[in-house]
């Protein structure tokens, strides 16, 4: 039996445009629905949701029959929780508020075996199809896709070196938490958070990293795509779930 190849990765290197959507509802359900509509990836918060490693587990059983990659981003950058992560089956991970090249050695670390990194071993998890993947230990990392997320001004002024680490695959900007470390609270269309913006793409281009953000709109994901960034996430679960019904509500009482 073959490890499975991370179609995700392989397009990262090759610089194709991948959309993604965020799943925020914790219904594998869902993250099934959306993994069939035709985007590229869906990514599994565990920041910001109530998801759980079951859940997260279920959710990737639920994406494995779909076209669409499967992404989970750990709710923070700790090498336990992201070692049950890749036991679960995880081959993607983004991690979050990454503010030092620092930081993302231990992100990578992470994910390889001794001697390489600190992953602890499991002879019969599902990453390895509880065992039935030769050689699984000595090629895992071959196909495990390390994106850190750049969000702080810190980050930025970081990113060179950041992405100067050996096995990060991609950087992905949270223009959110980006805003508030730079004093600008919910407002990411602030010039000084848009010019650090604009600037990432290029600085990723020439250290041949993807890069990849969040977008709050269709204009606005149309805008990253013109800036450059190559993998972008275009909604989430629940936008969609409330800007459906709202329309559809707003339409019949009109």
């Amino acid at each position: 039996m073959d490890l499975p190849v991370n179609q995700f990765k392989r397009r990262l290197a090759a610089g194709e445009e991948q959309l993604g959507f965020w799943t925020s509802l914790a219904s594998p359900m869902v993250s099934e629905i959306l993994g069939h509509s035709g985007i590229d990836w869906i990514l599994i918060d565990c920041e910001h949701t109530p998801n759980e490693l079951q859940d997260v587990f279920h959710h990737l059983r639920a994406l494995k029959g779909c076209p669409a990659s499967a992404i989970v981003r750990p709710s923070w950058n700790d090498m336990v929780e992201i070692k049950r992560l890749l036991d679960a089956g995880a081959q993607s991970l983004i991690v979050p508020y990454v503010n030092s090249a620092e930081q993302a050695r231990a992100a990578v670390a992470a994910t390889r075996y001794p001697p390489a990194g600190v992953r602890g071993v499991a002879g019969a998890s599902r990453a390895s199809n509880y065992g039935r993947i030769a050689g699984y230990l000595g090629a895992a990392s071959d196909e495990i896709a390390v994106v850190v997320q750049i969000e702080t001004r810190t980050a930025v002024e970081a990113l060179d070196e950041i992405m100067a680490v050996a096995g990060i695959d991609g950087i992905f900007v949270g223009p959110s938490d980006l805003s508030a470390s730079c004093g600008h609270i919910g407002n990411p269309d602030h010039p000084e958070v848009q010019a650090m913006i604009e600037a990432v793409p290029e600085r990723a281009r020439q250290a041949g990293v993807a890069a990849g953000i969040l977008a709050r709109s269709l204009d606005d994901a149309r805008r990253c795509r013109a800036l450059g960034y190559s993998f972008i996430s275009v909604g989430s679960d629940q936008g969609l779930l409330m800007d459906g019904a709202a329309e559809r509500i707003a339409a019949l009482k009109a």
